[in-house]
């Protein structure tokens, strides 16, 4: 599954947890991390444990667990093991702390999928050999907060600062073939700062933006979703390619331009996200 949206949860707020099946993101983050005191932890992770044994959340359940270098990792990853949730946020990951969670995955037997989260110049730098350490791995997140306090930076609505940052964690994603999911927007009532940081982040080549904010649901995945005229364009692309192939040709041309195996792997991809996708489709890029 592609993720629009994946939606950042508290893992001591009771409320929010229950309220998290109708809020629309396509998943959700429940955060054992950045948003529970030290003090805080050990009663967070009860609780997480205790709702997903209670409830039956429709929505797809990661959990950002905390960091290697703390007392609280293997910890966490004990409580969640039995848990019916489809994988884990990795913080500041490293080469270290993806091994370690690999390790604990393999002999467990867990088959959790793996997001693994950016936020440190020198994960920013060695994401490629990071990521690549597990075959876990479906996605990358980029932390932009934590990211521009360990650069020296000053964090901006108009994100210049991290414009490199998102470059490289958009090429990493493409070369393994994982989702590359956006940092996300801190201010809750700037609506319209947050259509156009998604929007730009969507024509960078991001999949999908982290949401802090049940009230930017909506927002983005409208600005992730294709449109009417992109759906459409595809389906085009995937009849040309039919015709072309019963013809034994390697491109055509749809309206003037060539159509190559990048632009028919790309309508492939738009159509799996919008749903509109068929098995016919297997076979189509050779």
């Amino acid at each position: 599954m592609s993720y629009k949206t994946l939606l950042f949860m508290p893992g001591n707020n009771p409320g929010m947890l229950q309220s998290s099946d109708i809020l629309g993101a396509d998943g959700i983050i429940i955060d054992l991390e950045d948003a529970v005191a030290l003090t805080e932890k050990d009663a967070a992770r009860i609780l997480v444990c205790e709702y997903l044994n209670t409830f039956e959340p429709q929505s797809d359940i990661f959990i950002r667990v905390n960091p290697l270098d703390t007392p609280f990792f293997y910890k966490d990853l004990e409580a969640i093991k039995n848990l019916n949730i489809t994988g884990i946020v990795l913080p500041k990951v490293s080469v270290e702390s993806m091994e370690a969670l690999d390790k604990y995955l393999t002999e467990n037997n867990l088959d959790f999928k793996v997001i693994g989260l950016v936020e440190t110049a020198l994960g920013l730098e060695m994401a490629m050999d990071i990521l690549s350490r597990s075959k876990k791995v479906i996605g990358v997140l980029l932390g932009a907060e934590d990211l521009t306090l360990d650069l020296g930076a000053k964090r901006t609505k108009e994100s210049e600062e991290i414009a490199y940052a998102r470059s490289r964690i958009i090429a990493v994603s493409k070369a393994l073939q994982i989702e590359a999911i956006d940092t996300p927007w801190t201010d809750t009532d700037d609506y319209e700062g947050l259509r156009k940081d998604a929007l730009n982040a969507k024509e960078l080549g991001m999949t999908g933006k982290a949401l802090i904010s049940p009230r930017h649901v909506d927002i983005v995945n409208k600005v992730f979703a294709p449109s009417e005229e992109e759906i459409k364009h595809a389906l085009r692309v995937v009849e040309g390619v039919k015709a072309a192939n019963e013809k034994g040709l390697g491109a055509f041309s749809l309206d003037g331009k060539m159509v190559d195996a990048p632009i028919i792997k790309r309508a492939l991809n738009l159509l799996k996200m919008s749903g509109d996708y068929k098995e016919e489709y297997d076979g189509l890029l050779k």
